[in-house]
C-alpha cells in the first residue's frame, strides 16, 4: 500500500471512533437513562480534562522517548478496553469516571495523528499542505460513516454505539504498529536543562505574545467547538415533542441530518490549501470565527419545516467553522515552532482549544441551559440557547480579528513541505 493510502486509513478510523458515539450520546443519556442535564455537561467536560493534560504529555512522550506510532496504538487499545466497559454501567457517576478514562486514552491520539501524518509525509519528501488535507478529509468520512452505522441500525440511543466505537478502537490500535517508524527526536543537546530533557521547554510557547495570544483564544473558541456535539442531535430530536413536527425527516433521522455538517467538512478541507495560500492561516481562522456565528444563529431560528433550509445551511456552514481554525491552527503550530518541540506543541494547541475550552464551555453552557433556558415543564429554550452561543462566537471574533497580528508568508507554507 502507498503511504498516503495507509495514513488515509489511518484517517479514517481515528475519526470513526468519536463519530459512532459523540453526537447520538446525548439521545442515550437523556432519551434511554433518563439521567440529568447538569450531569451530562460534566460528561462532555471529560473531553476538556483529558485534552488539558494528556496530549501535552503524549506530545513530550513521543518527541522524547517512545515512537509516536507506537504510544499511538496503545492508546488507542486501551480506550477500546474502556469502551467496553462503558455499556455495563446503570448510574451516571460510574459512567463519568469510565468515559473520563476513555477520553484520557482518545484525545491525545488526534493531536499525534496529525504529528504521525506530518512525519511520514515530510520523510516520504510530500508537500504537506497539499497533500495532508485530503487525506485528513478521510477522518471526517469516517465520522460521517460512524454517525450513519449508529442511526441507521437503530443504535443511536442504545449502548451499542460504544461497542461500534470499541471495534474501529481495537483494529486502529493493532493497525498503528504496522507504520512507517516516527522516532523521536531526541534533539537534546549535553548541556541541556532539566526542563528541555523533560520536554517541558515547549511550554516556553507561551512567553511569545502571538502565540500565547493564539493559544489563548483557542481556548476561548474550544468552548464553542463541542456545544453542537453535544447539542446538535437532541436539539433536533426534540421538535417531536412539537405536534407538526413529531414525523418529520428530521426527527426520526437528526443523526443523518446532522452528518451533513461533517460532509460539508470534506469539502471544506480540500479547499484549505487554496484559502491558506491565497489569504494566510490568520485570515481563514478569522473566516472560521464568523462561520461559528452563522452555525449557531441559524440554528437557532430553525425548524423542520419552513426553517429547514436554516438547519441546512447551519450543518454546511459547519465544515468551513470547524476545519478552517483546526487545519489551519495545527498548521500555525507547525510553521513557527522548532522541530525538537513540534509534537509537545501540538499537545498544547489540543490542551487548549479541546481541553481547557471545551472544559469550560460544556461546564458554563449546562449551567446556563439549566438556569436560564430551561423551562418549567423541562423543556429547553433552544431559539435562547443557540442564540446565546452565537453572540457569543462574534465576541471572540472581532477581538481575535482586532489583536492577533499574523503576516501571510507564503514561504512559511512552503517550507512545511522540508
Amino acid at each position: 500500500m502507498s503511504i498516503k493510502f495507509r495514513l488515509t486509513i489511518l484517517s479514517f478510523l481515528q475519526f470513526f471512533i468519536w463519530g459512532a458515539w459523540l453526537i447520538t450520546i446525548a439521545n442515550y443519556w437523556f432519551g434511554t437513562k433518563q439521567w440529568g442535564g447538569q450531569e451530562f455537561g460534566n460528561v462532555f467536560g471529560t473531553l476538556g480534562i483529558s485534552s488539558i493534560i494528556m496530549p501535552a504529555l503524549t506530545g513530550i512522550i513521543a518527541d522524547k522517548w517512545i515512537n509516536a506510532e507506537r504510544l499511538y496504538g496503545i492508546l488507542h487499545i486501551l480506550g477500546g478496553v474502556a469502551l467496553v466497559y462503558i455499556t455495563q454501567i446503570n448510574d451516571p457517576q460510574t459512567f463519568y469516571y469510565v468515559i473520563l478514562a476513555a477520553m484520557i486514552f482518545y484525545m491525545p491520539t488526534i493531536s499525534l495523528s496529525n504529528s504521525i501524518g506530518y512525519t511520514i509525509l515530510k520523510n516520504n519528501n510530500f508537500d504537506v499542505v497539499k497533500v495532508f488535507p485530503p487525506i485528513r478529509v478521510w477522518g471526517t468520512i469516517g465520522f460521517i460513516a460512524a454517525m450513519w452505522v449508529t442511526n441507521l441500525s437503530g443504535n443511536k440511543a442504545s449502548s451499542n454505539m460504544f461497542l461500534i466505537s470499541a471495534a474501529a478502537s481495537f483494529v486502529l490500535g493493532i493497525y498503528s504498529f504496522t507504520l512507517p517508524k516516527c522516532p523521536p527526536q531526541r534533539l537534546i543537546a549535553e548541556n541541556a536543562t532539566l526542563t528541555e530533557k523533560l520536554g517541558l521547554n515547549a511550554f516556553k510557547l507561551f512567553a511569545n505574545y502571538k502565540t500565547a495570544l493564539f493559544f489563548i483564544f483557542s481556548m476561548f473558541l474550544g468552548g464553542a467547538l463541542q456545544l453542537t456535539n453535544m447539542y446538535g442531535d437532541v436539539f433536533l430530536s426534540d421538535f417531536s415533542k412539537v405536534p407538526q413536527y413529531a414525523d418529520s425527516f428530521v426527527v426520526k433521522y437528526s443523526t443523518i441530518i446532522m452528518s451533513i455538517s461533517q460532509i460539508s467538512e470534506t469539502l471544506f478541507i480540500l479547499a484549505i490549501p487554496f484559502f491558506l495560500r491565497r489569504f494566510g492561516i490568520k485570515t481563514v481562522m478569522l473566516i472560521s470565527l464568523f462561520a461559528w456565528v452563522l452555525r449557531f444563529g441559524l440554528f437557532s431560528y430553525g425548524d423542520p419545516t419552513t426553517g429547514l433550509w436554516m438547519i441546512i445551511v447551519s450543518c454546511i456552514v459547519y465544515g468551513m467553522a470547524f476545519d478552517f481554525f483546526n487545519i489551519s491552527g495545527s498548521l500555525f503550530i507547525e510553521t513557527t515552532t522548532s522541530p525538537a518541540i513540534r509534537s509537545s506543541a501540538q499537545g498544547l494547541f489540543m490542551m487548549m482549544s479541546n481541553g481547557f475550552g471545551a472544559y469550560f464551555g460544556a461546564k458554563i453552557s449546562g449551567i446556563a441551559i439549566d438556569k436560564y433556558f430551561t423551562l418549567a415543564d423541562k423543556s429547553r429554550d433552544w431559539h435562547g440557547i443557540w442564540l446565546s452561543f452565537a453572540i457569543y462566537a462574534l465576541v471572540i471574533a472581532i477581538l481575535f480579528g482586532l489583536l492577533f497580528k499574523h503576516k501571510h508568508d507564503p514561504k512559511a507554507l512552503e517550507n512545511v513541505t522540508h
